[in-house]
């Protein structure tokens, strides 16, 4: 591991707003703050905003600032990454905004029921061959369905025609309300200062000409079930992606 990587480690152990837990502790011993984010952590009554895989924190720490009557929490797996996000709160003093590190798989552990208003998913990996680990997947929904509040909504932000068109498709399946819906970000109209945040990786995906996709539907329901349609895999996979993590030496998008 660089040096680089472990000094940016422990900073990360000395911001009271990033949140740390190995798998075995929280699983012997809970997550205090579950139901308890509100009282607890941000000491406010405000809705609590979740963003998944939010890699630098681009979109968490924006929104955060935009809405200061909102809290919001940023989730991934990737220390280094977050670092970025979290610094840039650290130093701004930011107190509506925090961060989990930890994998989506282990939500359900951090939040209770009903206590998320809104989720953000953008720009993750549209984990092509792996079903179960597209991040609008049905196994994932059941999920944020617990999490949210009845109206809560899911955002959705990608490059990505294929995660886009399986996620329509999952919608329709499962007849949940769209509230939102564009092919076209950027010519629809509708990027205002919310939708204009730009991550890291959404600008390396406009720079080569990409169009952004964006959706916001409420899941609402249960007994979900996955799309049964044949979609196309994006055509440029095989250089677009992977050049852009050999590029940056990034492994997420």
């Amino acid at each position: 591991m660089s040096k680089n990587k472990l000094a940016k480690f422990a900073d990360l152990n000395t911001f009271g707003h990033v949140i740390q837990l190995s798998y075995s502790k929280l699983i012997s011993e809970g997550f205090s703050f579950k139901g308890n984010w509100n009282r607890d952590f941000f000491k406010n009554n405000h809705p609590v905003v979740l963003e998944l895989g939010c890699g630098k924190g681009e979109y968490t720490v924006g929104l955060a600032r935009l809405f200061p009557e909102k809290n919001f929490i940023g989730i991934d797996i990737k220390g280094s990454r977050m670092w970025s996000g979290a610094k840039e709160v650290q130093m701004d003093e930011l107190r509506n905004c925090g961060f989990v590190r930890t994998n989506i798989e282990l939500l359900s552990h951090f939040f209770a029921p009903g206590e998320i208003s809104e989720i953000w998913i953008t720009f993750p990996d549209p984990q092509m061959k792996r079903t179960n680990k597209r991040l609008t997947a049905v196994r994932f929904l059941n999920q944020y369905s617990e999490m949210l509040q009845p109206d809560g909504v899911i955002h959705l932000k990608t490059d990505s025609d294929f995660l886009y068109q399986y996620t329509l498709a999952t919608i329709e399946a499962n007849q949940f309300t769209v509230q939102v819906n564009t092919e076209d970000l950027y010519s629809s109209g509708l990027a205002d200062e919310i939708l204009s945040i730009r991550t890291y990786y959404e600008q390396q995906w406009l720079d080569r000409g990409k169009t952004i996709k964006y959706l916001r539907y409420i899941p609402h329901g249960k007994d979900l079930v996955e799309p049964e349609v044949e979609i196309a895999f994006d055509d440029y996979r095989s250089f677009g992606r992977n050049s852009i993590n050999r590029d940056n030496n990034e492994t997420k998008k």
